[in-house]
Order: structure tokens, then C-alpha cells, then sequence
């Protein structure tokens, strides 16, 4: 809860162009995370409401610092398009299966390797934004990341498709015709 609490924080910081203390505040979440991750396994406590905040407090993060970047020209709108619109993608996928009685698919882990080139990237530009003497190289590195991930993303989109197409064509059985039905 509390990195979701620290969500709109760090968008105003980063929005005002407090980087570093936008970089702490993500830095502190990224903490939280972590530890809320660890106590979650090592004493079993997950449960679906985590299951379902962790990765979304993860987009929030991404959409903010998308946000916040774009709104400051430091990254370019065509770069928030290309990672809100996998999003969005994503999301229809979602509705797709619901419609037709399945769950969410299990996480590939391309797209987990392509949400952590972007959690990668983005506090990189960030840091050459807050520290001007070090963009020379977090800049290069943030971008290259970025664009990586940006690439990974939409490929696991892609499969995620694939594999909807394949889930939603599976014959469900009719519970009215189930032999093991009662005729009264």
C-alpha cells in the first residue's frame, strides 16, 4: 500500500523536476517492494489482493515516470505511446479472455525481462536528469534499456496474442451436457 501511496508523489516531484528526490521516493518503493516480495514468500503469505496491487503498482510507476518525463520533453510522447499502448493491448487481451471464461495467462518471461529493461531505464534518465555529470553515461545506457525494452514489451504482447487466440479456440465442455448431471 505504501508504494502506492507514493505513487502520485513521485509524479509531482518528477512533473517539478525533483529528480533526485523523485529518484529517492522510487528508490524507497523499489525497497518496499522488494521486502514486501521476500516476507510474502519466505512466510506464505500471498494472497491474490498482493497478486493483484504488485503489478499494478508496477504500471503505475511506469505510467508516472512516462508521465512525468513526457510532460517535461525529456522523453518523447511516441515512446509513451508505444508502452501505454502495449498496455492498453494487454488490457483487451484481458477482456478477451474474460469473455470467453479464462483467467489472465500466466506471465511470460519475456515480458517480465521487458518490464525490468524499463525499470531499468527510466531511473537511468531520470539520473542523468537529477545529476547533469553523469548523463554522459546514464543517458546512453537509460535509452538503449528503454528501447530494448520497448522492443521485448510489444514481442511478449505479441505472444500473449498468440496465446490467447490458442486459450479462447479450447472447446469448453457445456455444463448442461455433463453426463454427471441428475435428470429429475
Amino acid at each position: 500500500m505504501l508504494r502506492l501511496l507514493l505513487v502520485p508523489v513521485f509524479l509531482v516531484l518528477l512533473v517539478v523536476g525533483e529528480d533526485a528526490w523523485a529518484l529517492l521516493v522510487l528508490a524507497v518503493a523499489s525497497l518496499t517492494d522488494f521486502l514486501d516480495g521476500l516476507i510474502a514468500r519466505r512466510w506464505g503469505l500471498i494472497t491474490r489482493l498482493g497478486q493483484l496491487l504488485d503489478p499494478a503498482a508496477d504500471r503505475l510507476y511506469i505510467f508516472a515516470a512516462l508521465l512525468g518525463l513526457a510532460w517535461r520533453e525529456v522523453v518523447p510522447w511516441w515512446f509513451v505511446v508505444l508502452v501505454v499502448g502495449r498496455d492498453v493491448f494487454m488490457l483487451v487481451l484481458g477482456v478477451i479472455l474474460a469473455n470467453f471464461g479464462f483467467g489472465p495467462l500466466p506471465v511470460h518471461q519475456l515480458g517480465k525481462a521487458a518490464t525490468f529493461c524499463l525499470f531499468y531505464a527510466l531511473p537511468m534518465i531520470m539520473l542523468g536528469q537529477a545529476f547533469p555529470d553523469l548523463a554522459w553515461w546514464s543517458q546512453p545506457v537509460g535509452w538503449a534499456f528503454g528501447l530494448w525494452g520497448v522492443f521485448l514489451y510489444w514481442w511478449a504482447g505479441v505472444i500473449y496474442a498468440v496465446e490467447t487466440a490458442r486459450v479462447i479456440r479450447i472447446p469448453r465442455a457445456d455444463p448442461a451436457s455433463r453426463s454427471d448431471t441428475l435428470d429429475v
